[in-house]
């Protein structure tokens, strides 16, 4: 029996949730290497071979025919890796598709924008950096960006769902749930549509499963 294509290192209740929601709307064979947070197994040195990081996610890809192997770190290139191998899929616009730019750009903007401006507005610097000096815009200027982009609907990209939905919409869950967006019509409406996928309530359930493990 082949072993699955891909390895997703993860831990529960972590960023590596977006991963495993990908894996799942992208119905590719993986298999899981589960790491508990709290016990700090992700410090262990077998994974810091993996990602010298010591963080969730990393990924391994043994390549389609299983004769080769390759880690990709960071989950914005993880999400970049998988939906260009999986072109079956359809989660990224072609190379040649005009969509390509809006959609790379929403692909990182949780990575390069909006986790930062969310750790600035809960984690204000005691002097506040010149604006000069900082690569982000203010967490109410990143949210009120996201909000004119999914007027629009259902998805970012309008009527196509792409892995940049995966990565932003996983932030704006997170952030839902803690109770740090303010009101918004629109992404109240995304947040909905992001719901009723079969790939986030499938990771959902293995999530689940995986949590109520006995220690």
């Amino acid at each position: 029996m082949s072993l699955p294509r891909f390895v997703l290192h993860y831990a529960p209740r972590s960023r590596a949730f977006r991963i495993l929601w990908l894996l799942e709307e992208a119905r590719v064979p993986y298999e899981l290497a589960v790491y508990d947070l709290q016990k700090g197994t992700h410090k262990d040195r077998a994974y810091l071979a993996v990602n010298p990081d010591g963080k969730v996610p990393a990924l391994v890809d043994r390549g389609p025919n299983g004769d080769w192997s390759v880690i990709i770190t960071e989950s914005a290139a993880i999400s970049t890796y998988i939906a260009d191998a999986c072109p079956e899929a359809a989660l990224a616009p072609a190379l040649s598709s005009p969509d390509r730019g809006p959609y790379l750009t929403w692909l990182i903007y949780c990575s390069a924008a909006l986790e930062p401006a969310f750790a600035d507005f809960m984690f204000p610097r005691q002097k506040e950096a010149p604006r000069s000096a900082v690569g982000w815009p203010s967490y109410d200027a990143t949210l009120g960006r996201i909000e004119r982009a999914v007027e629009r609907g259902p998805w970012l990209l309008g009527e196509h769902f792409t892995a940049a939905d995966v990565m932003l919409g996983a932030m704006l869950q997170w952030l839902n749930a803690w109770g740090k967006l303010p009101p918004s019509k629109a992404i109240e409406r995304y947040l909905g549509s992001l719901d009723q996928r079969d790939g986030l309530l499938r990771a959902q359930a293995k999530e689940a499963e995986i949590s109520s493990r006995p220690a």
